[in-house]
């Protein structure tokens, strides 16, 4: 079996050759990111980093670090520069990941899956599939769970567990940053350990379309839906990334359907509930909507807290007192992911300057990451607003009514969501039923001519953008 570049991948010969060409290209890389970054701060976080496991058929190579801190802020500082690199050294790697060290030192080539469509060749023991393509760091024991998302975390383990889901497929909804992803990599490397040998695929939405577009470019389709439907469990990540794309939703469509019918699981997940996917065949969301859609909340002050007190236990030197984790919880409010990277940006200047972390210190370093979400307001929140002050249906901001008592609060929530939001004019008409640009234009000068000439319109924004703001 060969990979893209005709490099055998299987035997002993080969794997030997092929890690030793990827050591000489990471041997090079280390050389250039020492001389660019300095050595303090190569020293300090990179110095330690080895080569991983390689996967030939995602093309996935894992950089590992002495710990999940490390893997963490590594990935997040210098992620984009260790991705150019690789990419710019000529070997099959498309992308690469910061992962915890194993115990076993020493990097792996990951077994490449066996086409579903092609005939069978090797051995009777070849693997039937790979479970390369997901983060072995996030896991259901690292998943903080509370309130705001215990329901999706419990279908999450449902899903994933050795019995039979109660409810196929699962979709899980939230906001950016709520913990999606991290249950989607949860349920794979749950799934893989008690059935290692059922085929588990993993992909954004932007890459199920970019793979079956190039899959009929080179007229080959047929390799692509074998390798989907051969999946046991298929994970599909941000669904609403096909809108718009009749082609690429009815191969999905289809897949979803045939991959239920064989009593295979899947996993789908979005910012928005399935009703409110905007140019979304029906037929996929009614199928999306027939099992069970458990919606993530942004994190409550309580979870918050949890998730900061989590990643206190691990992260080691410099200690976090307590005032700053209050400070953290309370000023970080609008994902878990900034709140992480929050904390993460603590420790690393405190270990990088060797100040202590105190409550000024976090204050200062944290003044944009708190500005930012003093002012973070949705779409959706203003759309929720709106509907209840003006007593209608939420649901009418999407609608296609042109009712005046349901024309008017969707102008004025129009106006707020163009003034408070940093959403562009097409993505505002995009969520307000798919309505063109202009369309919000002239909400939004409607309604700065009311305000002008109606002081009860004047009035309602200022209590609207009060309730909002507040």
């Amino acid at each position: 079996m060969t990979n893209g570049s005709g490099m055998m991948w299987n035997g002993e010969d080969s794997l030997a050759t092929d890690m030793a060409r990827l050591e000489s290209v990471w041997a090079a890389i280390r050389v250039g990111l020492r001389r660019d970054l300095g050595a303090r701060l190569f020293d300090q976080w990179l110095k330690p980093a080895e080569l991983g496991d390689y996967c030939p058929e995602s093309q996935t190579l894992d950089i590992a670090l002495p710990s999940d801190f490390a893997a963490n802020f590594v990935s997040a500082q210098f992620g984009d520069r260790l991705r150019l690199a690789w990419r710019s050294a000529n070997v099959e790697v498309r992308e690469v990941r910061m992962v915890r060290a194993r115990q076993a030192v020493g990097p792996r080539l990951l077994p490449v899956a066996v086409d579903a469509a092609a005939p069978a060749t090797g051995s009777a023991s070849e693997p039937a599939a790979t479970h390369c393509n997901f983060d072995p760091r996030h896991r259901f024991a690292d998943f903080v769970v509370g309130d705001t998302n215990r329901l999706a975390f419990s279908a999450a383990q449902g899903v994933a567990g050795r019995d039979k889901p109660r409810y196929c497929p699962l979709f899980i909804h939230g906001g950016t940053g709520q913990g999606k992803t991290h249950l989607l990599h949860a349920i794979a490397a749950e799934f893989s350990a008690h059935s290692p040998q059922d085929p588990v695929l993993y992909m954004s939405a932007e890459r199920f379309m970019m793979e079956f577009v190039n899959a009929m470019r080179a007229n080959d389709t047929m390799a692509f839906k074998a390798r989907l439907r051969a999946a046991r469990l298929l994970l599909i990540d941000d669904i609403q990334f096909i809108a718009g794309k009749g082609s690429t939703q009815e191969e999905f469509l289809h897949t979803v359907n045939e991959l239920i019918d064989s009593g295979a699981r899947i996993v789908v997940t979005a910012d928005r509930a399935p009703q409110m996917l905007d140019a979304i065949d029906q037929r996929i969301l009614s199928r999306l909507a027939g099992g069970l859609v458990a919606d993530i909340q942004p994190a409550a002050l309580p979870l918050r807290l949890a998730i900061l007190e989590a990643k206190r236990a691990v992260a080691g030197d410099p200690p976090v007192p307590q005032p700053v984790i209050d400070f953290l919880a309370s000023a970080i409010r609008s994902n878990v992911r900034e709140l992480e990277g929050a904390f993460n940006k603590l420790i690393a200047y405190g270990q990088l300057t060797g100040r202590a972390i105190d409550l000024d210190f976090a204050q200062s370093m944290l003044a944009d990451a708190v500005r930012a979400n003093a002012r973070r307001i949705t779409v959706d929140e203003i759309q929720k607003v709106c509907a209840a002050h003006y007593r209608i249906d939420a649901a009418e901001m999407r609608s296609k009514r042109r009712a005046r008592a349901v024309a008017r609060p969707r102008q004025v929530a129009m106006y707020l969501a163009k003034q408070l939001t940093p959403r562009s004019l097409p993505e505002i008409g995009r969520i307000f039923g798919g309505r063109d640009h202009s369309t919000v234009i002239h909400a939004v000068r409607t309604i700065e001519a009311l305000r002008q000439s109606h002081p009860e319109i004047d009035a309602d924004i200022r209590a609207l953008r009060r309730q909002l703001e507040g």
